[in-house]
């Protein structure tokens, strides 16, 4: 099986990148206004959907914001006219991803193919032609920041690397495809490189990630915070030299919490089933946007720009990178905040705020016999950094009753769940709340999507 991988290409793109981050900001905007204006052209002429969701609104003078926004349920009513090779069809990609020992097969030899989650409602398919998939290599290798730049004087091949995944490994998930795809590519990788399943008891899991002892761990915020219980409780014995994290929002007190538990350097990254790149994170802790192949619009709910320092209700992506499956103006759940100001790192790119695709929102009931929403974003602060506590699942039962759930026991359970109690009462409270009522149930595991990715807090 021949992966989709052009080195000519790569090279290519990959010198770009490079160009780009020497070419400042001005050059950053070059670049995105002009392959934004080849998007639209392609589009124009490949793709039926966009010839008529756009019509004549689109041409060389458009601004990008006075165009429709698209959303994930309208582009997959209408799959075979969104793409632009007409050789691709929906039901025939479904059998595919529908096939586990399919993962990362190169459709009609040129095109890789992955599923989204769903966790936006309606579950996705998304191909990646060539172009794509050089940018995203291009960006993985060149981007991430390199902070440990000595460690491997003796290694520069980083042959002595094992590098453990920790995820969803039963479907056609973006990172298990491009894991794979990699694998293909680079029979070293394959050699060193091994998947673990984070539905398997976690027990199991720590087993077998004892047994590999990996150098680099490649997981969810999520997951890494439950190995790094595991290692503090003296189970678990891996000392990876790196953690890589992306997927879920990471807050700073899950980032101390692993890093704690675990050690070595973290780096987070932002990608999607929609662009696999979107950002990384620099020496400073700030995360870059890839603007010159990325463009992210924060918006509020009624698709109106949100201002630099404010967070948005949602985002809109536009890729200028695959050419197969435009995305235009395309609704991301995501919650990011644009930074407008510089990184000391001395990146032309953008700096961003990822919160990520959240939980759901609490509707409670006030004092006063009205209601208020709390958001996920805080109650996961609240439970993180209130109670210490990472691992839970909060179901609401009725506007004054939580029930929450930890994979606890035994007298630690207890005492943890104590502490979570306080913290959501106190913090109802300060909410102008009427008093709440918190049940308590241990020994459950935290419920996660087919990707792998966690449910923790879900309304009634």
């Amino acid at each position: 099986m021949t992966p989709v991988f052009d080195l000519l290409r790569l090279s290519l793109i990959s010198m770009d990148v490079v160009a780009a981050q020497r070419s400042g900001r001005v050059g950053i905007a070059q670049r995105q206004r002009n392959r934004l204006a080849q998007m639209l052209d392609n589009a124009l002429r490949g793709s039926r959907f966009y010839q008529e969701h756009l019509g004549t609104r689109a041409s060389a003078s458009t601004q990008l914001q006075d165009l429709p926004v698209v959303t994930r349920g309208q582009l997959m009513e209408r799959f075979d006219d969104w793409v632009t090779d007409p050789r691709l069809h929906l039901d025939e990609l479904r059998e595919l991803t529908a096939d586990p020992e399919r993962v990362a097969e190169p459709w009609l030899g040129r095109y890789m193919v992955w599923e989204s989650s769903g966790t936006a409602g309606m579950p996705g398919i998304f191909v990646q032609d060539g172009h794509a998939m050089a940018v995203y290599d291009a960006l993985e290798a060149l981007r991430r920041c390199q902070r440990r730049p000595l460690a491997h004087w003796m290694d520069p091949l980083h042959l002595s690397e094992r590098h453990a995944f920790v995820g969803a490994t039963g479907g056609h998930f973006a990172s298990m495809v491009s894991l794979q795809r990699l694998r293909s590519i680079n029979p070293w990788i394959a050699a060193t490189t091994r998947s673990f399943s984070i539905q398997v008891p976690t027990a199991q899991l720590v087993d077998g990630l004892n047994a590999f002892a990996p150098t680099v761990l490649i997981t969810y915020p999520t997951a890494a915070a439950l190995l790094a219980q595991e290692a503090l409780e003296g189970r678990l014995h891996i000392a990876p030299r790196e953690i890589w994290t992306g997927g879920e929002t990471l807050s700073p007190a899950v980032r101390a919490h692993i890093l704690q538990g675990l050690g070595g350097v973290l780096r987070n990254s932002y990608g999607a089933s929609e662009f696999l790149a979107m950002g990384w994170e620099c020496v400073h802790g700030h995360m870059h946007l890839n603007a010159d192949w990325v463009i992210l619009e924060p918006v509020d709910e009624k698709h109106r720009p949100v201002p630099a320092g404010e967070p948005a209700c949602s985002v809109l992506l536009t890729s200028l990178a695959n050419q197969v499956q435009p995305l235009i103006r395309y609704e991301l759940a995501d919650q990011v905040v644009l930074r407008g100001e510089s990184c000391a790192c001395g990146s032309p790119l953008p700096v961003i705020e990822v919160r990520g695709r959240q939980d759901d929102p609490l509707r409670m009931v006030r004092s006063d016999g009205g209601t208020a929403t709390l958001l996920p974003l805080a109650l996961s602060t609240v439970l993180e950094e209130g109670a210490g506590v990472f691992d839970f699942h909060l179901r609401q039962i009725d506007a004054s009753t939580l029930l929450l759930r930890l994979p606890l026991r035994g007298e630690e359970g207890r005492a943890a769940a104590a502490r979570c109690r306080a913290a959501l009462k106190g913090y109802a409270a300060s909410q102008g709340l009427a008093p709440i009522q918190v049940r308590t149930e241990l020994g459950h595991s935290v419920p996660r999507g087919r990707s792998g990715k966690a449910c923790r807090i879900v309304a009634c």
